[in-house]
């Protein structure tokens, strides 16, 4: 069975993006539906950490669970920018 590696083998450059994930159900939702739409349009993709979670509360429940997040993954060659 062959196995797929996701991680970055030295030499390598892995980016680092923050996002705000939203979700109607959980944290945890929350912070799928920022990796979901960050795969539409970025490859590699290899972790994930929870800044900080939040929540938008009405009538004293909770309708928004928003999650801070830093996405990282592996920039591909040719995509570096020298600035």
């Amino acid at each position: 069975m062959s196995v797929k590696v996701e991680h970055a083998k030295a030499p390598a450059v892995v980016r680092v993006i923050e996002l705000v994930g939203v979700s109607s159900i959980s944290w945890s939702d929350a912070a799928q539906q920022a990796v979901t739409r960050a795969a539409e349009t970025i490859r590699h993709i290899t972790g994930l950490d929870v800044l900080k979670s939040s929540a938008v509360i009405k009538g004293g429940k909770i309708v928004e669970y928003h999650v801070d997040v830093k996405l990282a993954f592996i920039v591909e060659n040719g995509e570096v920018s020298e600035k």
